[in-house]
């Protein structure tokens, strides 16, 4: 049976919708996959990392060198992506600049002490948890603040632009005094000349910063779950699961101990 000219049209574009459906199905596999592909081409896998953030990444300005639990781990994803942990770039990053610079291209991924949130999520794709921290006090030693009770809203609280510890403590104690840096050891340089009364940001990090200076330690316990994952664009879904496979492996081998010993101390218990 012969069709008519309008059926024959409706055929044609049947066919095409099917098409057009068909490839937006696998553009985000497509682009996932590209994004891995990307990495090999380029020869190195260019991570997002802190600079000032002690046990965690922190360059020494004699060397130049990088160093730090969230290098570590990003030079096993590197080997794992490219077989060799020399095939990394890291440029640097602060908790107001890791995601533009992720987005617009600049980077293949973050790994700087960055806690998964739901708001987060909305921008970014994020790894299993690689860490789990919580937010805490620093103090100069001999402060009449021992812990979160103690912060009022006449208390001066020092803190990091972007993290998520100055929205934290603000909804702990209402009306509360915050200073802003575009780093954490600008933030610990304004606490040691007295211009306010604590830092916040999670424990891990403070215990870094009193590290540096016996004359601050970390007062009180955590008072929020801070749970750091490895940021990636949204729907690199491979490059996702290259991640997770690293750190499954990192932690079936033992090599993950092994980094959490080197730089924060006792293993987490399991």
């Amino acid at each position: 049976m012969k069709l008519s000219k309008m059926g024959k049209l409706l055929s044609v574009m049947m066919v095409v919708s099917l098409l057009v459906i068909a490839g937006c199905g696998n553009k985000d596999n497509a682009a996932s996959s590209d994004a891995v592909s990307k990495i090999k081409e380029h020869g190195k896998l260019v991570v997002g990392v802190k600079f000032d953030t002690k046990l965690f990444g922190l360059k020494d300005p004699a060397s130049g060198d990088v160093q730090g639990f969230d290098i570590d781990i990003s030079k096993a994803i590197a080997k794992h992506i490219l077989g060799d942990e020399n095939a990394i770039e890291l440029k640097e990053v602060t908790s107001k600049t890791r995601i533009p610079m992720l987005n617009n291209g600049e980077i293949d991924m973050v790994v700087a002490t960055m806690t998964i949130t739901e708001e987060r999520k909305k921008e970014v794709d994020f790894s299993e948890v690689y860490f789990q921290a919580g937010q805490s006090l620093l103090v100069k030693k001999g402060s009449p603040i021992t812990g979160i009770d103690d912060v009022t809203k006449d208390t001066t609280i020092l803190g990091s632009k972007g993290a998520t510890s100055i929205k934290n403590i603000k909804e702990k104690v209402e009306g509360i005094k915050v200073l802003e840096f575009d780093n954490y050891q600008d933030a610990f340089s304004a606490l040691k000349a007295g211009k306010g009364d604590a830092l916040t940001t999670d424990d891990a990090i403070l215990y870094g910063m009193a590290a540096q200076d016996p004359g601050y330690e970390v007062v009180g316990e955590p008072f929020t779950d801070e749970p750091y994952g490895i940021a990636m664009q949204k729907g690199n879904a491979e490059v996702v699961k290259a991640v997770n496979d690293t750190l499954a492996e990192l932690k079936a081998n033992g090599e993950y101990d092994k980094i959490y010993e080197k730089w924060i101390g006792k293993a987490p218990a399991k």
